[in-house]
């Protein structure tokens, strides 16, 4: 059986690390902090292969004591009560064993750089894009992120034409990873005298922050521009050209920051610049996996329509997961957790169920 083969590697590897990381031998010394991660990740794995093994061992025991004939009814009524025991232990233990053995987005662990722009629906679709923005920002709270607004393009009446953060803390993006895509709102406007509903729509982009290691950005591959910057008030106007612009050549991608010092400016954009072609690169690697959607809640595509909010009726829609909650305040003021949870049980069930058929 494949699964047992895999196991069985895995044991053989385990001890193989514990030997060498506790003799000090068969390494050279800058790969010890490699292995000992790779050791600390085998370890509840292992952990729970063995535990499979010794059910399966005593599930036999119990087999045996329930075929021997010279067995008394009370030992044989032990022997069946411990079987079933057993039998459900190994269907939860499986289970442990192949959720820890599906594939680990290693950006998971990463910061998270947040983006939201308005859609159609002009100034309807930036107020919105406002509200979403305030949601992830309270969504943030609550987790003990922290929330860093980067870049806010207003509109003068409150709402966003696009709005850019970094967040960080523990594990964001897999916390948020599941929030790309289009965004439908559904309302009356207050502009709106005949009391017709509206549909806007704003995009949100969650990529996960990358690091200089990650991404190679030759200086001769961007262009840099300083311009005054231009806002509907408070903080985003600026007397000084301080506000950058990084137009990066071979992808054609284009970042800026507002913020009142350029020198601070230029880091954040490099940041999103960053983040933007790690996206890229992680979706091209995606595309080239020929299963590589198959486990996955949605495609992934920013121009996927994933979310409606409905205010007349105070309800959301998660469209991937057909989920809908009548609670519409309680979301835009960060109570996402049911339903990031539901996405996240969905992308696990529908990854074991692909883990199946291997």
């Amino acid at each position: 059986m494949a699964l047992k083969d895999t196991l069985n590697q895995l044991i053989s590897r385990h001890k193989e690390l514990s030997d060498m990381l506790a003799s000090g031998e068969g390494f050279d010394a800058s790969d010890y902090g490699k292995l000992s991660k790779e050791l600390s990740d085998l370890t509840p794995v292992v952990e729970t292969a063995l535990a499979i093994q010794q059910a399966e061992q005593e599930l036999q025991d119990a087999k045996a004591l329930l075929a021997d004939k010279s067995s008394d009814a009370e030992m044989k009524a032990l022997a069946e009560e411990e079987q079933q025991q057993l039998k459900a232990l190994l269907d939860r233990l499986e289970h442990e064993l192949k959720v820890a053995l599906l594939p680990k987005d290693e950006a998971d662990a990463r910061n998270a750089i947040l983006e939201v722009r308005a859609g159609t629906g002009g100034d309807e679709a930036a107020l919105f894009a406002a509200e979403l923005f305030r949601m992830y920002q309270r969504f943030a709270e609550r987790k003990g992120m922290k929330f860093e607004t980067m870049d806010v393009n207003e509109t003068g009446i409150g709402g966003y034409k696009e709005a850019t953060a970094n967040i960080s803390g523990k594990n964001v993006f897999a916390w948020l990873k599941f929030e790309s895509g289009v965004h439908r709102v559904q309302r009356v406007p207050e502009t709106e005298s005949g009391g017709r509903i509206h549909t806007s729509a704003a995009t949100v982009a969650v990529l996960p922050e990358a690091e200089e290691v990650d991404i190679e950005i030759r200086d001769e591959d961007i262009r840099i521009d300083t311009m005054r910057a231009s806002g509907a008030g408070g903080q985003h106007v600026n007397t000084t050209d301080s506000a950058v612009r990084i137009t990066h050549l071979p992808t054609g991608i284009i970042v800026t920051s507002s913020e009142k010092s350029q020198h601070q400016n230029r880091q954040r954009a490099m940041q999103v610049l960053r983040a933007r072609l790690y996206d890229l690169e992680r979706e091209k690697i995606a595309r080239e996996r020929s299963d590589a959607r198959k486990g996955q809640v949605g495609s992934g595509d920013r121009s996927e329509r994933i979310r409606t909010y409905n205010f007349p009726q105070g309800r959301i829609t998660d469209h991937r997961v057909n989920l809908t909650l009548y609670k519409l305040n309680e979301v835009l003021d960060g109570d996402l957790d049911e339903i990031i949870n539901t996405l996240h049980n969905e992308d696990q069930a529908a990854k074991l169920a692909a883990f199946g058929d291997e």
